[in-house]
């Protein structure tokens, strides 16, 4: 009975990832070196998949290594992907070598961001952020996408709060269409909360959307670069991203620059 269950399980999950990504049995069955007649018994539950082809299966549906577990699980197998804690002996090396991206960033803001926003590590730029933001913001473990767009956090200092704002949570949704889950789901509901509906004009460049914040030594125009550990086998590393932001003119370049000088002093 207990066999029945997992295939049933497994078939409708597959299901699921294929609408998710928008694959069709034939296409799935060809990136995973399989039959569409197989695929086929697997998704309808006449056939249980062996772990090999599950593990092909995901990856070429291109789930994360935290999907890719699950989906192994729901298929009565043990996940293969290790999940560490930072902190543990095995990271250590990866959690020094981020720590020294960070300090090699300066003058300029750099964080590493993990799951739904979490703030796991940054420099000493990052100040300008917390610049006057409300103290509830800033209690451990911070949220940074919570700090950019909230009212009481960056969001009164950001010049073009509402295309910027747009533009950091178009980013989420898709995130959320690639990767559906429900507290995701929830938060990003929150986030859009604090945005402004605002019509796209004339000048909307999209992505090209530079963060022009003012800060108590002038205005700044920032810009992003977003860096993933793409080959990563730990789970927690593989959910962690770099987030950096660049001067995106001269003035902003000697501003922080300023700053991180009068912080050193």
């Amino acid at each position: 009975m207990s066999g029945t269950i997992e295939r049933d399980r497994i078939g409708a999950e597959l299901r699921r990832w294929r609408t998710v990504r928008r694959v069709s049995q034939l296409e799935l069955a060809l990136l995973a070196g399989t039959t569409q007649r197989h695929l086929s018994f697997i998704e309808s539950g006449r056939s249980r998949p062996g772990r090999a082809i599950v593990i092909r299966l995901a990856e070429s549906l291109g789930l994360s290594l935290r999907e890719r577990n699950d989906l192994l699980t729901t298929a009565g197998y043990a996940p293969v992907f290790p999940e560490s804690d930072l902190d543990e002996t095995a990271l250590r090396p990866v959690r020094a070598a981020l720590e020294q991206i960070l300090h090699g960033h300066m003058p300029y803001p750099a964080l590493i961001i993990g799951p739904y926003g979490r703030v796991v590590g940054a420099n000493d730029a990052v100040e300008v952020f917390t610049e006057g933001a409300s103290p509830e913001l800033l209690g451990p473990p911070v949220n940074m996408w919570r700090l950019m767009l909230h009212p009481e956090g960056m969001a009164p200092r950001v010049r073009n709060f509402a295309e910027w704002g747009r533009h950091v949570i178009d980013n989420l949704r898709a995130r959320t269409r690639r990767s559906p889950d429900p507290r995701l789901d929830d938060l990003v509901a929150e986030l859009a909360g604090y945005v402004p509906e605002d019509p796209v004009g004339p000048e909307h460049l999209g992505f090209a959307v530079p963060m022009r914040l003012a800060s108590a030594d002038g205005e700044l125009r920032l810009i992003t670069t977003l860096t993933s550990f793409a080959t990563a086998t730990d789970v927690t590393l593989a959910e962690l991203h770099l987030e950096a932001f660049l001067p995106a003119d001269q003035a902003t370049a000697e501003l922080l620059r300023v700053r991180a000088e009068r912080h050193r002093t």
